[in-house]
């Protein structure tokens, strides 16, 4: 067995493309050693931002022999008499086998061929070239005069099977086993002998190839410099993984910037830090910033001072601008600034921002959750129309991630109400796959207000997403009403809401039909694939969703997971069973007519009767207060007098009243037994 070792080097390749780039480049070397049936052990891909290489472990240098069975005509056209047909010759030549070695089995013969696998070697070659043109990403460029398209200029291939190179070449590049160190500690070329020495020999010239491994390096780094300059490290994720892949060889530095910045709140030191110039904030034993941050160098600690000197020097700046954009905001009130957004247009054709802040007011007083709401509607009205005023203002306008942030802090200076202030903030919540959730009432309501009405704009003027394009990033925030809904655990009928909105948005009378109606199946499908994500059963789904007129998505919510609970149980089949055999008779029923006892003639019906009158009280109160669970747990009455009810009435008498009083008695069974969901949907 021998390690096979294939590397792409590149010229520096987009940071926050690298995660997903490396999954798929694993997969999709996997599907091609597996197609080409290369037997190997494992995978394993790295990356940094000069290349990204696949090792393959365990690789066997022969292919595993192997069989194939080709199914032909049947006996009796391949055989006459015992001897073999036209049928049998030509099936047999064309699958390159003798007529007299072909296999009868279930009445039809086969053709069985040996194969006997090749030199890996060999086959190399081919899996390589496919697994280089092959590796998708976000977007591609050419270079020079060539046809070929990667994600960025390819400068050097290394391919080596043991000790062997792999001949495979894309434009003028042939592969070898030269490989490249750190672009500033050791750029030379590097002689791989053997792949096996792969990572070692890079990390002899500053290449942490492991993508694993330098992560981990950068976060013990950077908090044990933290710590050693007396406060602690706040390390975010996305952060974190955005540098790992900025760098080869991690080297932390620490900075600092004037204290009297620190009077700044702290969105606008942490956002030109973290976002603009990549730099990790330092917080003291209490919590509070430091003026101190820390950065991660791409090389070793040569010159550090000065690397540090100039970090400093460009982090002053920046707070600098925040500074005076801070200063010149206070200047006047947050609500000075409504005014100005009429400047800023929201999309075209639907006005501007001013435009939608008034919207907003009128959507959320309908949104408000009325009995459930402990928010004064003033407040809830107060945030919407305050909700767009930063985005004129100065810091936002030079750091627009701060949009929402900047406002929360701007009408907490102006002295409104905490929950106000915070529901300017949370409007924009989640932000991303993830993230937080809005957590005020005000923050929720606000939130989805916005996201509807930004889904209805978009949706009014044609531009509903479309396979994978969603410029608008109208399913995260579909994703995003539908996460708030359920966290908050409100019920909101969401087909007011939309309609609400589309009448706000003054869309034409002849088309607010087909437009809501296009709108809620797109927040039902996101609301459909979240409950799959959750291990729903599909049909449950089916069930849950097949009453059309119900958009309360936390009440469907609950339903699914009530339902799905309950068809695991032991009394789940004879129901289904049951309240099949009722929906299916009970559609018989051409117009639903009073139920008159007076006509029941056997005693199955009055016996069901008697039994669907006490279930329908018990069931009112378990439904207002949506226990589902307990609702399924009564229908279980059902089964008995249901069963008996077939085997002993002739639904379909002719005598017609009494057919239509037992038709509406399933009517009744019916609407029962789904009280849930529809039954009759589930495959058991």
């Amino acid at each position: 067995m021998k390690k096979l070792l294939f590397e792409i080097g590149t010229e520096e390749l987009p940071a926050n493309y690298m995660p997903n780039i490396l999954k798929d480049l694993k997969t999709l070397s996997l599907k091609k050693l597996q197609d080409a049936r290369v037997p190997f052990a494992d995978v394993t891909v790295l990356g940094t931002p000069r290349r990204l290489a696949v090792l393959v472990s365990g690789v066997e240098e022969t292919q595993a022999d192997s069989t194939e069975e080709f199914k032909g005509p049947a006996v009796n056209i391949a055989f006459k008499d015992g001897e073999p047909t036209k049928a049998a010759q030509g099936f047999a030549r064309g699958k390159g086998v003798d007529v007299k070695d072909l296999v009868v089995k279930d009445n039809y013969i086969y053709a069985v061929k040996h194969i006997q696998g090749r030199a890996t070697a060999e086959l190399l070659p081919h899996v390589l070239q496919e697994i280089l043109t092959n590796i998708p990403f976000p977007n591609h460029m050419r270079w020079a005069d060539f046809d070929f398209r990667f994600l960025r200029p390819i400068r050097w291939l290394v391919a080596l099977f043991g000790t062997e190179v792999v001949p495979v070449s894309i434009t003028d590049i042939r592969s070898d086993r030269y490989t490249m160190g750190h672009r500033f500690l050791s750029n030379k070329q590097i002689e791989i002998p053997v792949a096996d020495d792969y990572v070692k020999i890079l990390e002899e010239n500053f290449v942490i190839a492991d993508q694993d491994k330098r992560r981990e390096m950068i976060r013990q780094q950077i908090t044990e410099l933290a710590r050693e300059e007396g406060g602690e490290i706040e390390i975010a994720a996305d952060l974190l993984e955005e540098v790992n892949y900025l760098v080869e060889y991690p080297t932390p530095l620490c900075g600092k910037f004037e204290d009297k910045y620190l009077a700044l709140p702290e969105a606008a030191i942490i956002t030109p830090m973290r976002d603009h110039q990549r730099y990790f904030p330092v917080r003291g034993k209490d919590g509070r910033l430091l003026n101190k941050f820390i950065a991660v160098r791409n090389g070793g600690k040569a010159f550090l001072e000065n690397v540090t000197h100039g970090n400093e020097r460009v982090l002053r700046a920046r707070l600098s601008d925040a500074e005076f954009f801070f200063n010149e905001d206070r200047k006047q009130k947050l609500e000075t600034y409504e005014e100005k957004i009429k400047t800023v247009v929201f999309q075209e054709g639907l006005g501007n921002m001013y435009d939608k802040s008034q919207r907003l007011e009128k959507l959320v007083e309908m949104i408000h959750f009325g009995q459930q709401s402990r928010v004064p509607l003033d407040d809830l009205k107060r945030a919407a129309r305050l909700s767009k005023c930063d985005l004129v203002t100065g810091m936002v306008t030079e750091f627009t991630e701060l949009q929402g942030v900047m406002g929360r802090e701007y009408a907490r200076l102006d002295g409104e109400k905490a929950d106000v202030c915070e529901g300017i903030f949370e409007q924009y919540l989640p932000r991303f796959a993830g993230d937080i959730l809005p957590k005020t009432e005000i923050g929720q309501i606000l939130s989805i207000a916005d996201k509807v009405d930004n889904i209805v704009a978009t949706f009014s003027r044609g531009k509903a997403p479309t396979g994978s394009q969603d410029p608008f990033a109208l399913r995260r925030q579909a994703l995003g009403i539908i996460n708030i809904l359920l966290d908050s655990q409100k019920h909101m009928d969401m087909a007011k809401v939309v309609g609400a909105s589309i009448l706000l948005l003054k869309v034409p009378m002849e088309e607010v039909k087909e437009l809501a109606t296009q709108i809620i199946e797109f927040i039902r499908l996101r609301f459909r694939n979240l409950l799959l994500d959750q291990k729903i059963r599909y049909d449950v789904i089916d069930a849950v969703l097949a009453e059309e007129r119900n958009n309360d998505l936390y009440d469907l919510y609950l339903r699914a997971q009530a339902l799905n609970e309950y068809v695991a149980g032991d009394k789940a089949a004879d129901m289904i069973q049951a309240a099949t055999r009722v929906n299916n008779l009970s559609s018989k029923a051409e117009v639903e007519v009073p139920i008159n006892d007076g006509l029941f003639t056997e005693q199955a019906e009055k016996d069901l009767y008697a039994v669907v009158k006490k279930l329908d009280t018990e069931m009112i109160p378990l439904t207002v207060r949506c226990d589902y669970k307990g609702a399924l747990n009564i229908l279980s009455e059902l089964n008995a007098p249901v069963n008996k009810f077939f085997d002993d009435v002739m639904v379909m008498d002719k005598d017609e009243a009494i057919k239509n009083n037992r038709l509406s008695l399933l009517c009744l069974v019916k609407d029962l037994v789904n009280c849930v969901g529809d039954l009759s949907k589930l495959v058991m």
